[in-house]
């Protein structure tokens, strides 16, 4: 067995290759924490005059919700009420008869590496329906017109309204409705409040260029505005997509949309220093504009990336309805894997109703099926002769025998050390 981190692997068209570990510290965005993430911290917190956010700075040495985070739960429940109730009309059935399903992520982020709260609901397009013997049936509902999925989205935001209303974040006057005003007491608003503001509106907190939209470039031919896509409902900056559906055993194309949507907030080919020292980041798609990339300073560029770290124990995966941890219909609706399958043939044959047989047992992916499909590496099989299995023999956690081995393959053991504090000239 060759050495870890150098593990022979075969292409798809059969010719050897070597797995190389990868190299975050070789990257744009490490290199950036890295060098400037101290002097970004002192220049934040000498402009506010109060400390960073512990998890901010522990964010910042790890890698080397919006201002209200308690709001999302509220809000969560409040669009999985109005989606549910809509497929249990669909199917026809009164709400104590049927129970939806949804996975949702919180994605904090927009292809600008701006501040954009916004949400991913995988929704089974129908309910489930037990039966007399109390065995779950799904009924499958057709797919929304336009017309109601925009009445849908009016729904929405009307009980949006009436929910942030009432727990004071909207004040109605004189016909108005504006936000309240938030508070401002405590260190972390003070330092917060500002990245979070200036990277919802694509502007710099703090610095010579404080209240300045961020530096554009426009490498692209303006175009018009695309026409309305189908299924597609915008309402006064609200919006709700449900052109995206997966049939029921296309488990690739499922993976594809989950990757997509876990997707982290940047891409490292999408982050380049220009020659001036400039952070340009390159947008995932341009603007009607014409604008292509987005240019910065290594510190107005530490302001974004510290406005996009979640809060503490802030869940950004929710389950909802049958698909949720502690949903009686979970076992029964979740596939459980090929042994609790073959058992359940078995008892059908048998007519045996042995419930406690049955009873499912997790079923996770291990680490190395993991790796296999995500790096391509093949920790099960032997890389000299594509037969044997591998076992795990040892696991090392000794530091000076990892920095040992490390130095043996011609690595270093050390991360590359961090750029202190420096000052920032004003003009």
């Amino acid at each position: 067995m060759q050495a870890i981190g150098r593990q022979p692997q075969r292409a798809p068209d059969g010719a050897a290759l070597h797995y190389e570990r990868h190299r975050p510290e070789q990257s744009t965005l490490y290199r950036l924490v890295q060098q400037h993430g101290a002097s970004f911290i002192a220049y934040t917190e000498a402009s506010t005059g109060a400390e960073l956010p512990r998890f901010i700075k522990d964010e910042f040495d790890a890698f080397l919700e919006a201002a209200q985070p308690e709001l999302v739960t509220p809000v969560l429940q409040v669009v999985q009420r109005v989606i549910t109730r809509h497929l249990l009309d669909a199917a026809e059935l009164p709400a104590d008869e049927g129970q939806g399903g949804a996975v949702t992520l919180i994605q904090r982020f927009g292809s600008a590496g701006n501040l954009n709260i916004h949400l991913h609901c995988l929704v089974l397009d129908g309910v489930y329906r037990c039966g007399a013997d109390g065995a779950p049936t799904f009924v499958e509902t057709d797919a929304p017109t336009d017309d109601e999925l925009h009445a849908l989205l009016q729904t929405v935001i009307t009980r949006l309204m009436k929910m942030l209303t009432r727990r004071g974040v909207l004040v109605e006057d004189m016909g108005q409705t504006y936000l309240a005003e938030p508070d401002t007491d405590g260190e972390a608003s003070r330092t917060l409040r500002p990245l979070q503001a200036a990277a919802v509106t694509y502007r710099i907190a703090f610095g010579p260029r404080a209240g300045q939209k961020v530096l554009t470039l426009r490498g692209a031919m303006p175009r018009e505005a695309a026409a309305r896509q189908p299924l597609c409902a915008d309402i006064d900056g609200f919006s709700l997509h449900a052109a995206v559906r997966v049939e029921a055993r296309d488990r690739k194309r499922l993976e594809q949309l989950c990757r997509y949507i876990t997707r982290p907030a940047l891409s490292d080919e999408r982050v380049q220093l220009n020659a001036a020292g400039q952070v340009e980041l390159k947008l995932k798609t341009p603007w009607r504009d014409g604008t292509t990339h987005l240019v910065m300073s290594p510190l107005e560029f530490m302001q974004r990336l510290a406005a996009l770290v979640p809060r503490p124990r802030l869940h950004l995966i929710r389950f909802h309805g049958v698909l949720a941890p502690n949903a009686k219909l979970r076992p029964l609706v979740v596939p459980q894997g090929l042994h609790v399958q073959e058992a359940a043939s078995e008892a059908a044959v048998a007519a045996e109703c042995e419930v406690e047989s049955l009873q499912p047992r997790p079923n996770r992916i291990s680490w190395a099926r993991l790796l296999k499909r995500v790096f391509d590496i093949d920790m099960q099989h032997c890389p000299n002769c594509g037969a044997g299995e591998l076992k795990i023999i040892a696991a090392i956690l000794e530091r000076p025998v990892i920095e040992k081995i490390l130095t043996h393959l011609g690595l270093d053991p050390q991360p590359p050390p961090r750029g202190r504090a420096r000052e920032t000239a004003h003009d």
